[in-house]
């Protein structure tokens, strides 16, 4: 790696950038475009992220005062607000959505043995939705309720590596469970989910897949018991029992057996109740399964605390759009940087050495080895790293 290019150039090294112009083309993103193109857009969207700019006069004013150095980090167009502007409004936004799954795929290849706290051979996705609220009267195609504004932010999170495989951005309205219609489930991985989830049609095309599930039980669930199997009750586990659902209209969404698993827990004091289609498993593995859900909860506390997706630089709906999936992009790349050059450092660390050294011409692993800064290891699980604060 050249050591005298400063830490954005190298950073941007890591980007594969033939198949990005490829998502460019699909598009027609640089269609009679003579100057600031797509690739221009996406690094200064990129800057933005790593050097935590509020707005578009930031990154105007930021990457202005660098213009020595902006040709060789790879931006070739003039950098105004106007133009920054415009681009975000009318480039396609799938250019960049299509370009963060490439990244995506890249991440999880690095991430396939990363230990997630159960060891399992299967894969194992969790699925959440999170709330990114926005002024109704600033952004009046983000309908969620009568006098507010959001997006929604669908996603299916792989553990081994806290990578997001599938990402769906939607308005406020749209329920978390319509993310079931559009997955394409792995055959043979297990999904994990919280009670919002539990709609016995769409477990069933789950089940039929064929895929396996653990969602945790609604208090009105009606199920009826076949038969209990033993459970060691010092551990926690209250039963364990394979059950049909009890209602008519249940039974013909969902015309299989199931197993029911009741565990307390005792950090909460509460009882849980878990639903899974998967028999083979110890009971305790699929209570810690559920337990491990808890790593997208962190995930989307995470982006929003340290990624620009709560205040966004333009208002139309492909702004927002273009806007999140380039914070997507920037965290998987910083993701993958860690892996590959096998940095010890927490992802929320790596970003803030980035923000203060994208400029210096110095090489990126110097630079992300020579501190005196270690992590404190999480005693629940060593992947909780990847979000410390």
């Amino acid at each position: 790696m050249n050591q005298g290019n400063t830490i954005f150039a190298q950073l941007l090294d890591f980007l594969p950038k033939r198949q990005f112009r490829r998502c460019v083309a699909r598009y027609q993103g640089n269609h009679r475009i003579r100057s600031f193109t797509c690739s221009d857009q996406f690094l200064c969207m990129a800057f933005a992220q790593l050097a935590y700019r509020d707005s578009l006069r930031d990154i105007e004013c930021c990457l202005r005062a660098m213009k020595d150095k902006l040709y060789h980090m790879g931006i070739r167009g003039k950098i105004s607000r106007s133009t920054l502007a415009d681009a975000n409004e009318k480039r396609d936004w799938r250019i960049y959505r299509d370009f963060a799954q490439i990244l995506i795929r890249h991440a999880r290849k690095l991430y396939a043995d990363e230990d997630f706290g159960v060891q399992l051979d299967e894969a194992v996705y969790a699925l959440d939705a999170t709330i990114i609220d926005l002024c109704l009267s600033v952004f009046p195609w983000a309908k969620f309720r009568k006098s507010k504004g959001a997006v929604k932010l669908h996603t299916v999170l792989d553990l081994r590596g806290a990578i997001p495989t599938v990402v769906s951005i939607t308005d406020g309205k749209v329920h978390e469970l319509n993310i079931l219609d559009r997955l394409i489930a792995e055959i043979g991985a297990i999904y994990i989910m919280d009670r919002g989830y539990l709609d016995f049609e769409r477990l069933f095309v789950l089940n039929q897949t064929p895929a396996f599930f653990v969602v945790r039980s609604k208090a009105n669930t009606r199920l009826r018991r076949l038969y209990s199997l033993p459970v060691d009750k010092s551990c926690g586990l209250r039963c364990d029992q394979i059950v049909i659902p009890a209602g008519f209209y249940a039974q013909k969404a969902y015309p299989a057996k199931l197993r029911r698993i009741k565990y307390f827990d005792d950090q909460q004091k509460k009882n849980l109740v878990f639903l899974t289609n998967h028999f083979n498993l110890p009971a305790l593995t699929v209570a810690e399964l559920y337990r491990c859900r808890w790593q997208i909860e962190l995930f989307f506390k995470w982006i929003k605390q340290h990624l620009r997706i709560k205040a966004f630089y333009g208002t139309s709906e492909n702004a927002v759009k273009t806007q999140i999936w380039i914070a997507i992009s920037v965290y998987v790349l910083v993701a993958i940087v860690k892996k590959r050059l096998r940095i010890e450092l927490s992802l929320y660390n790596i970003l803030q050495i980035f923000s203060i050294t994208l400029f210096e011409k110095k090489p990126i692993l110097q630079v992300l080895t020579e501190t005196d800064y270690k992590n404190k290891i999480a005693s629940s699980h060593m992947q909780l790293n990847l979000f410390e604060s």
